[in-house]
């Protein structure tokens, strides 16, 4: 039912939308000399895509924020975990509520009429995918943007290849989700009978936990694994995961990656880490893979936004 929303077709045709929103916030950032990046930029951008696909007001992002950073930090963050995990439920459950009673032309307000209409989902099913859209639709992106970026800047010279060449910038982007990919692990997976792999032995139904970031440096996959290519062709990733576990936004995901990548480096050409990044944390968890914070210094910007 949801994948359908989430063809390369229609999602590319968000794209106007998505420059709108990020030449948005890149006019909003000029005049000011250091930035988080991660909030000015990285945060709200699809935070408000992902709203306005599902039909969520974007006044409540905060809270949802909040939400979220508890959520995908669960085993660093145990004792906050179930408290935001019911906070953010309720929350769903009253803007279901909401649609249900005033629809719009979103996709909240499509699941709810086949939930209601064909009795293809319950309550708890609808809710939790939209919990699931909203996590996955918006965590993996900052981190997208914000890994991305790091990587740029951490090394010059990729920052300064990727202006003198915006034709890599589709292939870069793969090497960000390769190299520092958003999700390191994969949701469980449970052996319906006992399985060796490696020489080691996995019982029947015991929990496994797939190491994609692993599988993403595997040098017998990826020449030079433990390097940036900017240009690497093939790229074969596991970011997006593999068969019936593919990610459902991915075309999403590109488009809002080379739109924000595009219009970041046209517009602050001189951006700059304004810590050395030995001094910047990452977000604690097994699950996600992300900074805590992005200072940046912008330089001095070009005349106008240019991502669209």
């Amino acid at each position: 039912m949801v994948s359908s929303v989430f063809t390369p077709r229609r999602v590319e045709g968000l794209r106007p939308r998505i420059a709108e929103i990020s030449d948005e916030l890149l006019d909003a950032m000029a005049g000011q000399e250091k930035v988080d990046l991660l909030d000015a930029f990285a945060f709200p951008l699809p935070m408000q895509v992902i709203c306005e696909l599902l039909g969520i007001p974007a006044g409540d992002r905060d809270d949802f924020r909040a939400w979220s950073s508890v959520i995908v930090a669960s085993e660093a963050r145990p004792g906050e975990f179930p408290g935001a995990v019911m906070s953010m439920v309720a929350y769903l459950r009253e803007i279901l509520a909401l649609r249900r009673a005033t629809p719009g032309d979103d996709l909240l307000s499509a699941l709810i009429e086949v939930r209601d209409s064909e009795d293809r989902l319950s309550e708890d099913e609808l809710t939790s995918m939209v919990f699931l859209l909203l996590i996955a639709g918006y965590e993996t992106m900052v981190n997208l943007l914000g890994n991305g970026t790091y990587l740029l800047l951490d090394q010059r010279e990729r920052w300064e290849q990727l202006r003198a060449e915006p034709a890599l910038l589709p292939t870069a982007i793969e090497e960000f989700l390769r190299f520092e990919s958003s999700v390191d692990t994969a949701t469980y997976r449970f052996p319906a009978e006992p399985v060796e792999i490696g020489g080691q032995e996995i019982p029947a139904y015991a929990p496994v936990m797939v190491s994609l970031l692993s599988a993403n440096r595997d040098e017998a996959r990826f020449p030079n694994a433990g390097s940036v290519q900017l240009d690497r062709s093939p790229n074969l990733h596991l970011a997006f995961a593999h068969g019936i576990h593919h990610c459902l936004g991915a075309p999403l995901a590109r488009i809002e990656a080379q739109v924000a990548f595009a219009g970041l480096i046209s517009r602050y050409p001189s951006l700059e880490l304004a810590v050395p990044a030995a001094d910047l944390a990452w977000t604690p968890g097994v699950r996600m893979r992300g900074l805590v914070a992005l200072p940046v210094t912008l330089g001095q910007a070009a005349q106008q936004s240019t991502s669209a």
